[in-house]
């Protein structure tokens, strides 16, 4: 992973855990970190083609999980942040400095602050987060319904015929992913 991408992820898992304590005064247990990222992620690919962050994520049944983050997190030591465990496969997230949001749009800002809004309240549980996840990211629902605990594709997050369209017929999200896709094999 090069070195600007991990530090957009690690100031992202900070902002979120920085911003959700702050409204429910309480820390940010891995499933709410793992939606919070993927919303991020595929809302982004939805209004520009290419996501956020760039995340990898499994199709699990609580939704998207991001592999590089959940297979890391016993031993992911940041400079910005650090997991806890409370239980055994409970984790939680401090920070232990100021994310910097420079390495973000101000579209991006926007999006994790609206999630932030959305989701950060003490009457939201993991399992609410986890059904909106459900039904806001159909990339999950496709890949969940036909290879559950698979990798899920980005270009699930359009319509179904994506690679059949016509260069005229495309959005500007759908070509910009194309694009973004072919770059990045």
């Amino acid at each position: 992973m090069d070195p600007y991408r991990k530090e957009k992820i690690e100031n992202a898992v900070c902002f979120f855990a920085e911003e959700h304590k702050k409204r429910t005064r309480g820390p940010l247990y891995q499933t709410f970190l793992y939606k919070y990222l993927a919303f991020l992620d595929f809302e982004s690919v939805k209004k520009t083609g290419r996501p956020a962050l760039g995340l990898n994520y499994l199709a699990m049944e609580r939704g998207p999980v991001p592999t590089e983050i959940y297979n890391q997190r016993k031993d992911f030591t940041p400079d910005l942040f650090e997991f806890k465990q409370e239980e055994e496969n409970k984790y939680y997230v401090v920070c232990k400095k100021k994310p910097n949001l420079d390495y973000f749009s101000p579209d991006e800002i926007n999006l994790m602050r609206r999630f932030v809004e959305i989701f950060a309240d003490r009457f939201v549980n993991a399992r609410l987060m986890s059904d909106a996840s459900h039904e806001e990211i159909p990339a999950w629902k496709k890949t969940w319904a036909l290879h559950p605990n698979s990798l899920i594709d980005y270009a699930l997050a359009f319509d179904d015929n994506l690679f059949a369209k016509s260069d005229e017929e495309l959005s500007y999200p759908e070509e910009s992913h194309l694009i973004h896709r072919a770059i990045e094999r």
